[in-house]
């Protein structure tokens, strides 16, 4: 029989194995698209939506996964988000069109959506307030940034040694492991205040913010000013204000606008959130296209090229944990940013010409200390000063800010990139000096971004929120846990 002070840092490992894998997906077919390509006949610009569908359905969906875990119960949310994960993951490795690859990623993108506030909802309920939550949450925001570097080492790895379908299918037996081992470790847990959903406010956010990214990554091609791209971003607008308008007359709003206003460190966080997945993400996809298209790389060559900034997280998680117990969550995060900052810096030499050691090597370590000491202290703050009711919200708030900074990252840095290089083209600029050009431009604008967020933690996070917290305390469910 386990005891019970074991078997919730058990439920922490099941949680965060679950988690890893959810997070690991929106980085792990970077490596794998060049093959992804080929075999089902994507065009160039249709490709980067096997990242932008995930991504899209992941940050669009978990506001009303989180409202899910707290009215039906976040063990129910948990099981059910990773049996669609699982699902989505088996039919995205037997894809046989572009179609059917991206609608399939849109699924998986759903059950993520699902059973990731439920698992932080959950890990908040099992851990009491001060150090031992702390050391929880440093552990799932090392899994953010850890499962960013090792997706893209994997991807390589997968698609090099057995086929670009396996970066898919590793994902089954860990689903199906996690659902056989759920009722065993996990309590069931709900707010028994809850009035209902906010399935019209979950599809307008999520409409407008599709057609957002549409008209980003479309602008180029249909021209910035012509009639569709205005007409896809007037709607996108459109769609945001009536998401807006929606939620301020709705009861039970999908997002209660209060909270931001009540908590500024919650509202920072979510800032920095967004402004971390924008520049870390698509500065991944940058990395891993530099490594194939200029520098030459294999899949395998390229996985395993990002082993220094895996393992450099993976040595420095702990290190950032334990620095957001005795120094603060904000100078924490402000160091972790400002080391984004440096390492995007870094990347803005890549040269036509370049070698592993000299062009990306150093930026790789700088940027595998800045990730955990950005994830970390950003997870902790996201929960700052919540009530037990609004645990799935928070959750769900600084997830969606993540991977929807994710999807409109991509977007945009793509489009400079690719802005940039079809100029140098046009001019008569040597095709690998072209793109090389593209991917330092993209470098710069995300330079400038993650800047942005060492301000944000500077001037907005306040420390005196983190005392402030109340206790918190899960009110167990109506009926028996089963």
């Amino acid at each position: 029989m386990i005891s019970s002070d074991r078997k919730k840092w058990f439920a922490l490992a099941l949680i965060l194995s679950v988690q890893f894998m959810t997070v690991l997906d929106i980085a792990i077919v970077n490596v794998a698209l060049p093959s992804i390509q080929v075999d089902l006949g994507f065009s160039q610009e249709n490709l980067q939506w096997v990242i932008s569908a995930y991504a899209l359905f992941f940050g669009g969906f978990l506001l009303l996964g989180g409202r899910a875990a707290d009215l039906l119960g976040r063990r129910r949310i948990f099981m059910f988000g990773t049996i669609v994960f699982t699902l989505g993951s088996l039919l995205c490795g037997f894809a046989w069109s572009e179609a059917s690859l991206i609608g399939s990623r849109a699924l998986q993108g759903f059950g993520a959506a699902m059973l990731t506030p439920a698992a932080l909802s959950i890990l908040v309920a099992m851990f009491a307030e001060g150090r031992e939550r702390n050391i929880a949450l440093g552990a799932w925001g090392a899994v953010g940034g850890v499962g960013a570097a090792a997706g893209v080492l994997l991807g390589g790895v997968l698609t090099d040694l057995l086929s670009w379908e396996w970066i898919f299918f590793v994902n089954v037996p860990v689903g199906i492991a996690a659902l056989i081992l759920t009722p065993f470790l996990l309590s069931e847990s709900l707010d028994k205040h809850g009035q209902g959903f906010d399935a019209i406010g979950a599809l307008l956010i999520t409409s407008a913010l599709t057609l957002l990214v549409l008209g980003i990554t479309q602008g180029q091609a249909w021209g910035w000013t012509s009639g569709k791209t205005i007409a896809v971003l007037v709607a996108s607008a459109i769609l945001h204000v009536a998401f807006l308008i929606w939620e301020r007359r709705q009861r039970d709003p999908l997002v209660p606008l209060s909270i931001f206003v009540r908590l500024q460190t919650l509202t920072a966080a979510n800032i920095v959130g967004f402004i971390l997945g924008t520049a870390l993400f698509a500065m991944f996809l940058m990395l891993t296209l530099y490594m194939q298209q200029v520098l030459g790389f294999s899949p395998l060559e390229t996985g395993v090229g990002y082993l220094a900034v895996a393992g450099t997280a993976i040595i420095w998680a702990n290190v950032a944990a334990a620095a957001v117990t005795r120094v603060g969550v904000k100078p924490a995060l402000v160091f972790g940013m400002s080391m984004m900052t440096l390492g995007l810096l870094y990347f803005t030499q890549v040269s036509p010409d370049g070698t592993y050691w000299s062009d990306l090597f150093p930026g790789f370590l700088i940027v595998g200390v800045g990730m955990p000491f950005s994830f970390v202290p950003v997870t902790i703050a996201a929960v700052a000063g919540t009530k037990p009711q609004e645990a799935g919200l928070a959750a769900g708030l600084i997830n969606t800010s993540q991977q929807i900074g994710g999807a409109v990252g991509i977007a945009i840095l793509s489009t400079i990139a690719v802005s940039t290089t079809s100029d140098a083209v046009a001019t008569g600029t040597e095709t690998t000096v072209a793109l090389t050009d593209g991917f330092a431009a993209a470098f710069w604008a995300g330079a400038a971004i993650a800047f942005a967020g060492v301000l944000v933690s500077l001037f907005l996070v306040r420390g005196r929120d983190f005392q402030e917290q109340e206790a918190f305390v899960i009110e167990p469910a109506l009926e028996p846990a089963g």
